[in-house]
């Protein structure tokens, strides 16, 4: 099996701007002031339907509908996209407009019996629940569709990468699919997988070279929320320096998604060196106080080198663990499996457990199946700051049953 290591990079523009608008400003204005600032067509865009139209990058802006957020093309160039979001700052009906960034996948690195130590660590091996019923987005570089482990499986896919498939030419999001909800290897009874019953739905929101643009991203979580999924996970993100705030589109879309039933998960990042000492800010989107920080642990249940730490306030806390460091799961085909570390590999364990727990209670949504999470972990020996409340557990069994 490969080792691998991988780490979050630097944030990088694309050109284009994210604009946020205030809740009271109806679609129409929406599309108007784009129109006005960019002085071209601005169009608006039900993130149901699935990916932006190939034409969205041609047009000045694109509006979300139902999110208050819009896009203004990365083809304006950068001056005149400076001299337009400093147009746009001065508009009382503007929440923030920033520079959007490309995001990238979250990745840094055998079990030689029935399960992984990460389905183990997490209660699944032993639990009644296996997600069924429950739907769970896996927002990443896709899905490798001709996977063994995957042949049997129905999934719903959307691919919001300008050009590209669902297919997975990368391999972190099969990783992460397979970790969340995959099941057994195809040749003999290994399970690596927590929660195999869930439904499978699959955003490629990150190209085949590992990195997307905030645009797809946030139109991916858009979509993933208005498809219903109880449980998305992200593993992807950028840096973010010590005392920098989240971004508002991220803790609006978590907001929406805790509203309407869903629980956004997403890897607080791999750039802490803590052997010297340094210890890096939960990246984002994971910073946003709506979304679910997830921590990496190694096999005694420390935490993990690289594990990115709570050091800025509102919202840039870890919230929970999960196992992060040498996780076996499924990759493409001819290779098929490998073991990585990384809080990407940490999050798709918490998507799991978070789809147990769905399936335990209907009642347990969006927020109130985050609070169900947090207080039922297993405590920790490293401080909050590193490991959050500690590591996610599967519901216990219920009483009269084994």
């Amino acid at each position: 099996m490969s080792r691998k290591t991988f780490e979050m990079r630097s944030p990088r523009t694309t050109g284009g701007s994210i604009v946020m608008f205030k809740p009271d400003v109806d679609l129409a204005t929406q599309q108007s002031i784009l129109g006005d600032v960019s002085g071209s067509t601005v169009q608006s865009f039900v993130p149901r339907a699935g990916h932006l139209p190939p034409e969205a990058d041609d047009l000045g802006g694109i509006v979300l509908e139902h999110m208050n957020i819009g896009f203004l093309s990365s083809r304006i160039g950068i001056t005149d996209a400076q001299s337009m979001r400093a147009s746009l700052m001065g508009d009382d009906r503007i929440r923030s407009v920033r520079p959007e960034l490309y995001l990238f996948a979250l990745k840094t690195l055998q079990d030689d019996d029935e399960k992984t130590w990460g389905v183990d660590a997490v209660g699944a091996w032993v639990s009644e629940y296996t997600g069924a019923g429950i739907k769970v987005a896996v927002l990443d570089t896709g899905i490798d569709l001709r996977h063994p482990d995957f042949a049997n499986r129905t999934i719903v896919s959307e691919s919001f990468v300008p050009g590209e498939d669902v297919q997975d030419g990368q391999g972190h999001g099969t990783h992460c699919a397979g970790t969340a909800v995959g099941g057994v290897m195809s040749d003999r009874n290994f399970r690596y997988g927590v929660a195999p019953d869930a439904d499978l739905y699959v955003g490629k929101v990150l190209g085949n070279n590992g990195s997307g643009r905030e645009r797809d991203v946030l139109t991916g979580m858009a979509w993933a929320i208005e498809q219903g999924c109880e449980v998305i996970s992200m593993s992807l993100g950028s840096d973010v320096g010590e005392g920098e705030s989240y971004s508002p589109e991220y803790e609006e879309l978590g907001r929406i998604a805790l509203e309407n039933g869903s629980l956004i998960v997403a890897a607080a990042g791999n750039s802490s060196t803590r052997r010297t000492g340094f210890i890096a800010p939960v990246g984002s989107p994971a910073n946003a106080p709506s979304i679910m920080a997830v921590a990496a642990i190694d096999e005694t249940l420390a935490v993990a080198d690289f594990s990115s730490g709570g050091i800025n306030p509102d919202g840039g806390e870890v919230n929970v663990a999960a196992p992060g460091v040498d996780v076996f799961s499924s990759v493409p085909q001819p290779q098929l499996y490998a073991s990585l570390s990384g809080t990407s590999m940490a999050c798709p364990h918490v998507a799991g457990i978070a789809a147990h727990w769905a399936q335990s209670d209907p009642n347990l949504r969006g927020q109130a199946l985050w609070d169900k999470i947090v207080e039922t972990v297993n405590p920790l020996s490293d401080e909050a700051r590193d490991v959050g409340a500690g590591l996610v557990q599967s519901p216990p069994p219920v009483a009269g049953t084994v």
